[in-house]
């Protein structure tokens, strides 16, 4: 089954007006500023910039011991890391879409580099909060880059582009616990951040040196202006709004996933260490990597059909995945399939709000990401509930809820399409 999503609505509104009541020229065809150097280059420095927000959760122990903080409290970290991660999708990242790209990118990554040394000379709990916002704020140089990244590219290969990007943000996501509690033993806590800050600003002088010069910004205006086309977009943009709503749905499945599975696997019979439970990070690697290649799909017309097929990998995922207390395979088999799917659908959203405006492509990305947000927290609350009431195979069970409902609004969409 396959469907073709709505043409984007004519814009008269603020969105429009914003870039001057013309519409936005497109890139010319076949032509291509990004190497495949440098888009290697931005998807290492999506990886390591959202590690940063992820870095912490192994090591909340130690941060509580070290602070004389209370258990109960020092989770406010990870809550602070992901507020300052918000405000940066609503007020930092269509930027993008007003000012140079270029500077814009190495300045995010400068800050967030102070901002991480700030966190690793942390002396009382108020700096702590304050400096984890900072990085969370910071952490969205990742979509810039992504943004910039499709805007680089050629029409045919922005799909491409996007996945292989968008492979490294997936990679910083699923090997953060593990780099973190590994450096942690060595250097503490504190020395992760510092290495982190060091690496960001190595990474910013690689960048200054490789990246091409950024095109004239696709925006004018002022940038209360900016902010008001980006809600307008929430109302003009169907492919926005239907792709929003698979990315709130898959990465609630994949909050709760990857929420809750510590849980099982660290309770007796199992009762695994924590570098032992941070190795199913890698078997989540192979599958994001297999699905990079969901970009080129895309680029040739098969977004929807891929979309379709990675959503009932999806829901199928939870079924090898609820046998954790059985068979450790069984786990390591969903969490591939999982990663696979989440990473395919995720991947093809992208390149197709692209195509929709290219010229509001840092908007676009924000306001997407936005959904992303949602649906990783309401994951993560739910799952977590879950099991502390009704167990590991409740989770599973609300897992494949989640994934079902994304499956079903996919075949909704393809009959309401004919």
């Amino acid at each position: 089954m396959s469907f073709k999503p709505h043409a984007p609505v004519k814009m008269d509104s603020e969105a429009e007006k914003f870039s001057g009541g013309h519409p936005q020229v497109p890139q010319a065809r076949g032509t291509s500023n990004l190497s495949r150097y440098q888009t290697f280059l931005f998807a290492i420095t999506c990886a390591m910039a959202v590690a940063n927000i992820y870095f912490a959760q192994p090591l909340l122990e130690s941060m509580a011991v070290s602070l004389a903080v209370s258990p109960g409290t020092i989770g406010v970290v990870v809550t602070a890391t992901q507020a300052g991660y918000a405000i940066g999708l609503l007020f930092i990242v269509p930027l993008g879409d007003l000012l140079n790209r270029k500077k814009l990118i190495l300045t995010q990554m400068l800050l967030s580099a102070l901002a991480l040394g700030a966190v690793g000379l942390s002396q009382d709990w108020g700096m702590l909060l304050g400096a984890m916002v900072l990085v969370g704020l910071m952490a969205v140089v990742v979509q810039v880059v992504v943004a910039y990244a499709a805007a680089l590219a050629s029409p045919e290969q922005r799909g491409e582009a996007v996945g292989t990007v968008t492979s490294g943000v997936v990679l910083g996501i699923l090997l953060a616990r593990f780099v973190s509690g590994a450096l942690a033993d060595l250097a503490g806590w504190r020395g992760v951040y510092l290495v982190s800050a060091v690496l960001m600003v190595g990474m910013a002088l690689v960048l200054m040196r490789t990246m091409p010069a950024s095109t004239t910004p696709s925006a004018k205006g002022s940038y209360w202006q900016l902010l008001r086309s980006v809600f307008q977009l929430y109302l003009t943009e169907r492919t926005l709004r239907v792709r929003g709503t698979f990315a709130l749905l898959i990465f609630a499945a994949f909050s709760v996933l990857w929420t809750s599975m510590v849980l099982p696997l660290s309770a007796p019979p199992l009762s695994l260490s924590h570098t032992q439970i941070g190795l199913f990070g890698l078997a989540g690697v192979a599958g994001a990597l297999a699905a990079a290649r969901a970009g080129r799909l895309a680029d040739q017309g098969f977004g929807n059909r891929t979309t379709g097929f990675a959503l009932a990998l999806l829901t199928l995922s939870w079924l090898p995945t609820a046998l954790v207390e059985h068979s450790l395979l069984g786990l390591v088999v969903g969490v591939v399939l999982l990663d696979f799917a989440v990473q395919a659908v995720h991947v093809t959203n992208q390149s197709l709000i692209f195509a929709a405006r290219p010229g509001a492509q840092s908007r676009l990305l924000g306001a997407y990401m936005c959904f992303y947000s949602v649906g990783s927290g309401l994951g993560a609350i739910v799952a977590t509930y879950t099991y502390a009431h009704f167990g590991w195979v409740a989770v599973c069970m609300l897992g494949a809820a989640i994934s079902g409902t994304a499956l079903l609004y996919w075949l909704y969409l393809g009959l309401t399409s004919k």
